[in-house]
C-alpha cells in the first residue's frame, strides 16, 4: 500500500462500455480522495458476456477521457489485481453497496478502504470533455459519431425515420402551459432594502406544456390532436389561437374554476432574475375527466402514437391515465410519457405498460424513492417499475442515458452526450425531445435512432429564447450535415 498518506492512490475498475455521467461521477469523486487515480478495465477475457465493444478501444476511451493518471488492462482475478497494485482506496458506485464485494478482503489485509458513493459537484462531463460548438446542425455531425458508430446508425436509418413522421397521427393529451417572457431594464439597487430594481421593455408568450408538445408533433409533419383543460381567460384563448396557428386540432373542456397554467419569467440581460407561475394542482372534477375520456376515446382510434405530458396540474388524475393507457394498449397505439418533477411533486411511476419513458434523473429518483443508485441501476428499476422498454434518463448537460429491452429480450444501456454545450434556453428541452422521441419509435425506428432523434431536437429547442416548435427543416439541414462528415 502506498505509504504516504498525504497521496494516496485510488482505483476504479469495471467493463467501461460507454463513459457516462455517472462513471465521471465517480472519477470526481477519487480526485477529491486522492492524489493518483487509476482505472482498471476488465478484459475482454474476464468481463465475458459484460462487454459489446473490444477491451483496446475502452482502454483507448479511458485514456483520452483524461481523468485517469494510468489506465490498465486487468486480465488477471481483480481481487489478484488488487493484491498486487496495493491501491489505498478503491471506490465503487453506491448501488453496490449492499453486495457482495470482493474488493473488501484484500483491501482489510493491508488496510486499504473500499468508498461507495458518487460525486457531490455540480459537474458537466460535456464542458470538461469537449470544445465549445453552438451550431445546432454542426452538433448532430459532431457531437453524435461515437454514438452513431457504437450503434451502427446511418443516415439512411435517420432519414427513412424522418420521413415516415409525415404519415403518423398523434394525439398529445395533458396540461397546457403558457410561457411569458417579460425581459427587463436593470435600474440598480434600491435603497430601501437590497433587492433588484426593473422595468419591463418587452414582453412575449409561447406555448408550453401539451401544447408545445403538440405543435412539435404537428411541425414535424404528424396529423396532431390535443386533449387538454383550459380556464375561461387571456391565457386560455392565446393558447387556442396558437394551437391553431400551429395546425393542431384542439379537443379541450372548460374548467371556470382553474386558471389556464401561466409561468412568467423576468430576465434581464439573458438572466432569469425571477419566476412566477399562475395554477391549481388540484385534479380536474369527474365529470371533466368523464367528458375528457368519451373525447379520448374517439380520438385514439387511428392514432399511431399517444403522448402523455404530465406536468401535475390535475389534467391526469391517476384513474384517467390507466383507462387511456389500457384503450391505446388495446389500439396497438404506442404510448410515450413524460411526468415533470422540476419543481413540485410527481411521480413518474404512475405511469404502467407504455412504450416509452422520458424521465431526469431527479423525477427518476423521486419515483422511485431512492436517492443512493448508481444511474444504470436507476434507469433499470424505473424500467421495470413503469413495464417500458424504452426509457431515456435526462441528464441536463451530462446528455442522456438510454435503457432499452429489444424485441430479443436484451437489456442494454448506451449514453449520448447534449449535443449543445451552450444552450440560450433550456425551457422546453424535455417536451421536443419527448415528441421527436416518440415519434421516431412511432415511425418504426430503432430505440437508439429514436433517441438520437430527440436528443437532436432538444438540441436545436435550448438554441434559442422561448418554446418554438422544431421544424421538419431543420432536421433535414442537420442530416446533411451528417451525411458530409459519415
Amino acid at each position: 500500500m502506498n505509504t504516504e498518506i498525504s497521496h494516496p492512490v485510488v482505483l476504479i475498475s469495471g467493463n467501461f462500455n460507454v463513459i457516462h455521467a455517472g462513471h465521471i461521477r465517480l472519477f470526481a469523486l477519487a480526485r477529491e480522495l486522492g492524489k493518483r487515480l487509476i482505472v482498471g478495465v476488465y478484459s475482454d477475457r474476464l468481463a465475458g458476456g459484460g462487454v459489446f465493444i473490444d477491451e483496446s478501444f475502452r482502454v483507448e476511451a479511458l485514456r483520452a477521457s483524461g481523468w485517469a493518471d494510468q489506465v490498465i488492462l486487468i486480465e488477471t482475478p481483480l481481487e489478484a489485481f488488487i493484491r498486487e497494485l496495493r491501491p489505498d482506496i478503491v471506490v465503487k458506485g453506491r448501488e453496490f453497496e449492499h453486495q457482495d464485494n470482493v474488493e473488501a478482503a484484500v483491501l482489510a489485509e493491508y488496510g486499504g478502504q473500499l468508498i461507495f458513493g458518487s460525486s457531490e459537484l455540480p459537474l458537466s462531463v460535456i464542458n470538461m470533455m469537449r470544445p465549445d460548438t453552438s451550431s445546432p446542425n454542426l452538433l448532430l455531425a459532431d457531437l453524435s459519431k461515437p454514438y452513431l458508430r457504437r450503434h451502427k446508425i446511418n443516415s439512411g436509418q435517420i432519414e427513412q425515420a424522418l420521413q415516415k413522421f409525415q404519415q403518423l397521427k398523434v394525439c398529445v393529451f395533458g396540461d397546457v402551459i403558457v410561457d411569458e417572457y417579460i425581459t427587463c431594464e436593470a435600474l440598480g439597487m434600491s435603497q430601501e432594502d437590497p433587492s433588484l430594481v426593473v422595468t419591463p421593455v418587452d414582453r412575449k408568450q409561447f406555448l408550453g406544456g401539451s401544447g408545445i408538445v403538440a405543435a412539435h408533433a404537428a411541425s414535424l409533419g404528424a396529423s396532431t390532436v390535443l386533449l387538454t383543460v383550459l380556464g375561461t381567460d387571456e391565457t386560455g384563448e392565446f393558447a387556442a389561437s396558437m394551437l391553431k396557428r400551429q395546425g393542431v386540432e384542439l379537443q379541450h373542456v372548460v374548467d371556470a374554476g382553474r386558471p389556464t397554467t401561466l409561468k412568467q419569467r423576468f430576465r434581464a440581460d439573458d438572466t432569469t432574475l425571477l419566476r412566477v407561475s399562475k395554477l391549481h394542482q388540484n385534479s380536474i372534477s369527474l365529470d371533466l375527466q368523464k367528458k375528457l375520456l368519451a373525447t379520448f376515446e374517439d380520438a385514439i382510434s387511428d392514432c399511431d402514437l399517444l403522448i402523455l405530458s404530465d406536468f401535475n396540474y390535475g389534467c391526469l388524475p391517476q384513474e384517467l391515465v390507466e383507462k387511456c393507457i389500457s384503450i391505446a394498449s388495446s389500439e396497438g397505439t404506442v404510448v410515450a410519457v413524460d411526468s415533470q418533477s422540476s419543481s413540485q411533486v410527481g411521480d413518474i411511476t404512475r405511469f404502467k405498460g407504455i412504450d416509452l419513458v422520458c424521465a431526469t434523473e431527479r423525477e427518476a429518483r423521486i419515483g422511485l424513492r431512492d436517492k443512493d443508485s448508481g444511474l444504470a441501476r436507476i434507469a433499470e428499476k424505473l424500467r421495470t417499475s413503469t413495464q417500458c422498454d424504452n426509457i431515456i434518463l435526462k441528464l441536463g448537460a451530462d446528455g442522456i442515458i438510454v435503457h432499452s429491452k429489444s424485441p430479443k429480450g436484451i437489456i442494454a444501456t448506451s449514453n449520448l452526450a447534449a449535443l449543445n454545450p451552450q444552450p440560450v434556453d433550456v425551457a422546453g428541452a424535455g417536451d421536443s425531445m419527448l415528441a421527436a422521441t416518440g415519434m421516431a419509435l412511432a415511425a418504426g425506428a430503432s430505440h437508439w435512432v429514436a433517441a438520437l432523434l430527440g436528443s437532436a431536437a432538444a438540441s436545436m429547442q435550448v438554441s434559442r429564447v422561448g418554446n418554438v416548435p422544431i421544424q421538419a427543416s431543420e432536421f433535414f439541414s442537420a442530416l446533411e450535415n451528417l451525411e458530409r462528415t459519415m
